[in-house]
């Protein structure tokens, strides 16, 4: 019988730890080890069903069945696991999903809202979330003060950020403006942290609400603040359609 391989980074991502760019991250930190011995190299193969691989000492293995769920996070809490201020994370409305090895598909900062996939599939978390692949993320937006045509033009043709920082074109919608605020929907590509905020600074306009609608054709909907589902088997097979893209290289 042939033997079954299969690439470290793919190995640990299957296993729900991390995906394959962290799980390559993880290897050059010297956190992975097979049959017992300490690997630095990322392109190492493991036999699925002789191999045993440990990450950080804890001994992983494959996951065959993957959960996919949609959360609707709420201001107010962390998109991590733990936090060192004792502050809520995603975690704390999540607790029916306990032990699947569930893990949150990019993030959402602490004062936002909205849409966020958890799932223990790592490579579709790479597709969803490297900015080479260039999946859409829409996000509603609050800003204070007036926002003026030029200022939009300049997000829609792409903008250089406060630190340098270069962001690709966006597309904007206004949805409403005056003296006091100004309502907008948003749609990004790249996935860099923090870029919607960033990118209406360097216009030096102030965020005050933002909150993601949509990634992808796969949209929030009417799933009420701090619950979760499951995704349907049809949003599940658009997502791994998704993996099919090829990344677009610069």
């Amino acid at each position: 019988m042939a033997e079954i391989t299969m690439r470290i980074n793919k190995y640990i991502a299957e296993a729900g730890v991390a995906s394959r760019r962290n799980a390559d991250e993880m290897i050059k930190q010297g956190r992975v080890s097979i049959n017992g011995k300490k690997i630095s190299e990322c392109g190492i193969d493991v036999n699925v069903e002789n191999d045993t691989v440990h990450v950080d000492g804890v001994k992983i293995t494959p996951i065959r069945r993957y959960t996919y769920i949609m959360f609707n996070k709420p201001k107010g809490c962390i998109t991590t696991a733990q936090d060192e201020f004792g502050r809520k994370t995603i975690y704390d409305y999540l607790e029916q999903f306990a032990g699947k090895g569930l893990f949150p598909v990019g993030r959402l900062d602490y004062d936002s809202e909205g849409l966020l996939l958890l799932t223990n599939d790592g490579a579709l978390a790479q597709v969803l979330t490297h900015p080479s692949y260039q999946i859409p993320k829409t996000y509603s937006v609050k800003i204070e003060g007036e926002i003026g045509d030029e200022d939009l033009k300049k997000i829609r043709n792409g903008i250089k950020g406060k630190d340098g920082t270069k962001y690709a074109p966006a597309k904007v919608t206004l949805k409403e403006r005056n003296e006091q605020f100004s309502k907008l929907d948003i749609t990004v590509t790249e996935g860099k942290n923090r870029e919607v905020r960033k990118i209406f600074e360097a216009v030096d306009k102030n965020v005050v609400f933002l909150s993601r609608k949509k990634i992808g054709d796969l949209a929030l909907g009417g799933l009420t603040r701090g619950t979760a589902r499951y995704l349907s088997d049809k949003e599940v097979a658009y997502l791994k359609g998704l993996e099919s893209k090829k990344p677009i290289v610069k």
